[in-house]
């Protein structure tokens, strides 16, 4: 982790490469570099710390010129975020290569080759990859075969990008568990771990396979599979523009994507409703099949995405009246699974990138499931593609690292889901389906909230932690607003059922704090109530979401909320959370929209 870049061309591709990197700043990383090969085919390399702007500071300072490089942001797996650790690496002057992943076996080699005389600068075990291809190659006189060698001996999950002064007008890439795009252009050509990088130079994009080895250059591309043969991979052209990932009249893209979600829920409507009518077979036809022979249904997800797939157990539950159960995808993975018959197996995931995610539907397709479905953000992802069927979300590209359109484009798309099942088994939806359609409103609306919660952020700059409290369906919901509080802001949250506060939670509360309550006027109102005046007599802070704000006008500080169909109370209360992460990140000063120590897409471990 976390983003690749690299062309190769007639012109210097510095500027390239640097506006690439700037655009997968996004995904999160601590330092910087890129390496170029000059015009007499030496390796210059430039590394730094820091953000990409430090990059360009030495390359101001120190410049480079080549028509061949690559460059990266590296998010720290193996060894401190630091120069010495940054990408690319090199061996021998002459290889540089740039990583995402992991190579699981680094220290076994590492120590092979430490013995056989290579020299280690860095803790990483990207350096281990580039130093057995240096081997491999001095040994083999043939790159191709060489890499394919390397490919074979270092296991792990991995994207590589490779320059060699012997050839110096290619770049050459393997692909393996961790995504790489070529983007192709007129007599030049380009690669990243995400198209987004490579939109102002092109529109045109061969999306590497699992295991591919391919070679670069500026007129002409080469792809060999995971069998070595060569294959031909398909171009697709995007409909995306560099003007997707700007953040236009806001401070910052978190802020722009909160309040994109109207137009979000609105494009998932308009994909599936005919009028007011819910369609036949609103995901298509593949999708109707898996849901004609599913009984019970298992959804694995990671963070956010997970706390979608709570949401989603309670609606499956109550409205079509299927078993449902959600895991973690990182414990599924760990343990023995037993899959019961006629169950679907359901991923979800904003990237379809999430390491975890992929490895426990890899598992599952090797288990007695009744069949596999993703969703997910990213149509050309490895979860759509390995998947039985895929469901988009729609939410467009979402650039800032704490999830918020992607998360209600999810609840959106799973509830749709959730109609859809319950219309088959003879479930009543007509008026589900009419709540429904009100939503793109009821989103706007809620927005129009955003000064009252900034309002209330200021009092949460001098805290440490919190705690959010909600009940059924709303549980899921105070996970996600401590969440993203924690991601944001560096304040430590938790969330918990408001009935567990008597079983532990109530020793933490006294005057300093703060305990925000998700509390809709629903069938559960009063219980909350009770929990609410549970704090208030510990002296807790109370602060409360709520559409009947006089109730709680004695007990502590109440946020107006529209009043919303039961139903859509996840999607609607999920709003306020997130503009109060958002507020207090930035009252408190923090990097908004790249968090520290966090990755937008985690293609690791």
């Amino acid at each position: 982790m976390c983003g690749i870049v690299g062309a190769v061309a007639e012109r210097n591709v510095v500027p390239v490469l640097i506006e690439g990197l700037k655009r997968l700043e996004y995904r999160g990383y601590d330092s910087a570099g890129l390496a170029l090969l000059d015009a007499k085919h030496h390796i210059e390399r430039r590394r730094v710390f820091g953000k990409v702007n430090n990059l360009v500071k030495l390359l101001e300072e120190k410049p480079v010129h080549g028509t061949t490089g690559i460059a990266h942001t590296r998010w720290a797996t193996h060894g401190a975020p630091d120069e010495l650790n940054a990408h690319p690496h090199v061996s021998n002057d002459t290889l540089a290569l740039v990583h995402n992943g992991i190579i699981e076996n680094c220290e076994e080699m590492r120590a092979k080759l430490i013995a056989e005389g290579y020299k280690f600068t860095s803790k990483t075990d990207t350096e281990v990859f580039v130093h057995y291809l240096h081997q491999q190659y001095a040994l083999l006189k043939d790159f191709h075969q060489a890499l394919e060698v390397t490919a074979k001996a270092l296991h792990g999950a991995y994207a590589i990008a490779i320059i060699c002064k012997d050839q110096p007008d290619e770049l050459w890439l393997v692909r393996k568990g961790c995504p790489l795009v070529i983007g192709v252009g007129i007599e030049e050509n380009f690669i990243a771990s995400d198209k987004l990088a490579l939109l102002p130079v092109t529109q045109k994009f061969i999306l590497l396979e699992e295991g591919d080895v391919a070679r670069v250059r500026k007129n002409h591309i080469a792809i060999w599979d995971a069998e070595g043969k060569p294959v031909e991979r398909a171009v697709s052209e995007s409909s995306l523009t560099a003007d997707h990932v700007s953040k236009g009249e806001y401070r910052h893209f978190m802020m722009k994507e909160i309040f994109e979600q109207p137009e979000v829920a609105q494009n998932i409507l308009m994909r599936v409703f005919d009028g007011n009518r819910l369609r036949p077979e609103p995901f298509g036809e593949e999708v109707q099949k898996l849901f004609n022979s599913a009984k019970q249904i298992l959804i694995i997800a990671c963070g956010t995405s997970y706390h979608a797939g709570m949401v989603a157990k309670y609606w499956f539950e109550s409205i079509a009246k299927i078993p449902c159960q959600v895991e973690i995808a990182s414990e599924f993975r760990y343990r023995s699974p037993v899959a019961m018959p006629d169950t679907l197996f359901v991923t979800v995931s904003q990237s379809g990138e999430t390491a975890d995610t992929l490895a426990a539907l890899r598992l599952a397709k090797k288990m007695n499931f009744s069949g596999c479905l993703a969703i997910c953000n990213v149509a050309e992802s490895s979860l759509s593609r390995e998947s039985d069927a895929t469901i988009l979300t729609y939410a467009g590209p979402e650039i800032g690292v704490a999830s918020t359109k992607a998360f209600t484009a999810q609840l959106i798309t799973f509830l749709l889901c959730v109609l859809s099942l319950a219309r088959l088994r003879g479930e009543e939806v007509v008026l589900y389906k009419q709540a429904l359609l009100t939503l793109p409103v009821l989103l706007t609306e809620v927005l129009n909230i955003d000064e009252a919660v900034r309002q209330l952020a200021h009092q949460f700059i001098q805290k440490n932690h919190a705690l959010f409290l909600g009940r059924g369906v709303n549980f899921p919901v105070a996970l996600e607003g401590a969440l993203k509080l924690k991601e944001l802001s560096y304040i430590h949250a938790e969330a918990y059922p408001a009935g567990e506060l008597k079983h532990g939670p109530l020793a933490l509360v006294d005057h300093e704090m703060p305990i925000i309550f998700i509390a809709p006027k629903n069938n559960l109102h009063d219980k909350l109530y009770s929990n609410a005046q549970e704090v208030k007599s510990r002296d807790g802070q109370l602060f409360i979401l709520t559409n009947d704000p006089a109730a709680y006008e004695s007990l502590g500080t109440a946020v107006h909320m529209p009043s919303v169909p039961e139903i859509l109370e996840p999607i609607v209360y999920t709003i306020p959370l997130q503009l109060f992460a958002y507020h207090v990140a930035v009252l408190k000063g923090t990097d908004v929209d790249q968090p520290r120590n966090l990755a937008k897409s985690v293609t690791v471990e």
